[in-house]
This record gives structure tokens, C-alpha cells and sequence, in this order.
């Protein structure tokens, strides 16, 4: 400690104030604030692609609330460090201990209706001949690559107000919401013949919390077992008939840390828990908390930058 302090004092003042402004970025980057860049449209019309928005990091000790705008490390990507994972942006919808449901595309938590005022659904658009689609996603702030070019019938994502703004354009003959989807489809959480499924049917479906004694057996393993093996570090193997967790035959499991149920704003253009399951807790990296400068799509013009989320 003494030579430190020998060696600090003979260090220049210019050098002092660059390492001083250093730790102090370091410090708001890592218990204040950061940014990121929006890339995708699973937020859409929440958040477009090519928005800066500031990342409150603090919720990670004081706690994430329900309708959050979470930022958080790919779940997915478990082979590689956490630094190392892609951040994705989703919004909370159950907290750990809520039951979540979509019930032909509409939200409940725990039976209550849960709605968000930007969230998107897909409409089928019918445009005239010769009309340019790829003009009308520059307006929504979609990529241009969002629908094929030279098509006079598209989907597209977006909520009532747009919709109803759509249909106004003299180039557009009609915007009408698509049905919702059926079937049970296989790419659906948890991957098993006994959750019948799909992306607007969902559920009812139980958000772990930390405490939380689960049934472990065939029918709900394939809920549970990345729980499990991957985000709490345990050997899971079935032996015949019996699961064993760390070589030791359980029926039960007793979650240790709690998890999060996101979903984006563009329901039908999102791969979220719908299709990969909970957000753990460490993986959050907190919240979005206003966007800094707008994309300069055009959905909602003159209203982006500096919006508080």
C-alpha cells in the first residue's frame, strides 16, 4: 500500500486525471448506465431498429418490475462467457411467481388482462398496384428487408393507431388484423407433447421463483431441465425410469435463484420465452430506461429522442 501511494504521488496530475475519469466511466458503466443500440424488431413499435437507448443498471439490486423494458445476456448462448453473449431487449411480463397466459394473443398475468399501449400485432395489407411497399417501411421504421419487394399484399406489424394511420394512405386499400395462430406446434416451450401450445395460445405457465419446490418427473422435465442443468450448474441424467440430479434419484427440485417471463412488443416477429424459455436473474443486465436518440423512422415523427420508456 505504501509503495502505491509512493508511486501515486509522483504520478503526473495529467495522467492522475485520465485514470480518475477512467475508474469513474468504469463505475457509472458498470452501477449507473450504459447504452446499446437497438438491432432488432421484436420491440417494434415500442423500440425500432437504430434507437439509442440508455440502460438503467441499478434494477439488477433494487429489482425489476412487471412491464419493464429489460435488457438481459442470450439465455441461449450458455458455451460462451457471459460477457461474451448477445444482449436482447424484451419486456417482463412475469415476474418470478406469476402465471402468465396468451389467450388468442391477449396477455393475462395471474388472470388480469395485461396490455401495453405500443405493442404490435400482424395485419394483412392490402396495397394498390404498383405501389412500392418498401416506401411504407421506411415510414414504420421497419428494415427494408422486414417484406419481399414488388408485392402488393403484405404483413406487416402494427397496433390499432397505426393501422387505422395506414389505411389512410391512398395507396393502401385495406389493413386487416390476421388470425391468430393454431395448432400446437414443436418449436414452442417447453418442446413437449404434453404442453399443446403455440405463440397466441399459451399457457397457463408458472414463472420459477428462488424457494420453489418443483415436481420433477417425464411430464415436466422438459420444463425445468435447463433450469436445472445449465443456468444452476447440476448433473441431470435418467436412469430408466427415475431422473437423478447429481447422481442422486429426486422427484422434486428446489429452484435456487429466480427467473423472469419476457415477451417483445412484436409478438408475432419475437423469438422470446415463448420459444426458449425463462429469463434467469443473473442474466439481467437492466432496464431500458429512456431512448436517447431516436431511429428517424417515421412511426412516431418528432416524438423519439428523449423518450422516457
Amino acid at each position: 500500500m505504501d509503495r502505491l501511494r509512493r508511486y501515486w504521488t509522483r504520478t503526473n496530475s495529467w495522467v492522475k486525471a485520465v485514470l480518475l475519469a477512467a475508474c469513474i466511466l468504469l463505475s457509472l458503466h458498470v452501477l449507473v448506465l450504459r447504452w446499446i443500440t437497438v438491432r432488432s424488431t421484436s420491440m417494434f413499435a415500442t423500440l425500432v431498429p437504430g434507437d439509442l437507448v440508455g440502460v438503467q443498471r441499478w434494477p439488477v439490486w433494487t429489482g425489476f418490475e412487471r412491464g419493464d423494458v429489460a435488457v438481459f445476456r442470450d439465455p441461449l448462448e450458455d458455451r460462451h462467457l457471459m460477457t461474451n453473449r448477445r444482449l436482447l431487449v424484451k419486456r417482463i411480463v412475469g415476474l418470478p411467481g406469476d402465471r402468465v397466459e396468451l389467450r388468442k394473443g391477449r396477455l393475462f398475468v395471474n388472470d388480469v388482462p395485461l396490455h401495453f399501449p405500443d405493442e404490435t400485432r400482424s395485419y394483412l395489407v392490402r396495397l394498390k398496384r404498383g405501389t412500392d411497399p418498401q416506401a411504407l417501411l421506411r415510414e414504420l421504421g421497419l428494415p427494408p428487408a422486414f417484406v419481399p419487394a414488388d408485392r402488393s399484399v403484405i404483413e406487416l406489424a402494427l397496433n390499432d393507431s397505426m393501422a387505422r394511420v395506414l389505411e389512410e394512405r391512398p395507396e393502401v386499400v385495406q389493413a386487416q388484423v390476421m388470425s391468430t395462430a393454431s395448432g400446437a406446434p414443436r418449436h414452442i416451450f417447453p418442446f413437449s407433447p404434453y404442453f399443446k401450445w403455440n405463440g397466441d395460445n399459451y399457457g397457463p405457465i408458472a414463472v420459477p421463483a428462488k424457494g420453489d419446490t418443483v415436481p420433477i418427473n417425464v411430464a415436466t422435465i422438459p420444463m425445468f431441465d435447463r433450469i436445472i442443468s445449465r443456468y444452476e450448474g447440476h448433473g441431470l441424467e435418467a436412469d430408466r425410469n427415475d431422473l437423478r440430479i447429481d447422481g442422486v434419484k429426486a422427484t422434486h427440485y428446489t429452484i435456487e435463484q429466480d427467473y423472469y417471463f419476457v415477451l417483445g412488443d412484436c409478438r408475432h416477429y419475437s423469438a422470446d420465452s415463448r420459444y426458449w424459455g425463462f429469463v434467469p436473474a443473473d442474466h439481467l443486465v437492466g432496464r431500458a430506461g429512456f431512448i436517447l436518440l431516436g431511429s428517424d423512422a417515421g412511426a412516431r415523427p418528432g416524438g423519439r429522442w428523449f423518450r422516457s420508456l
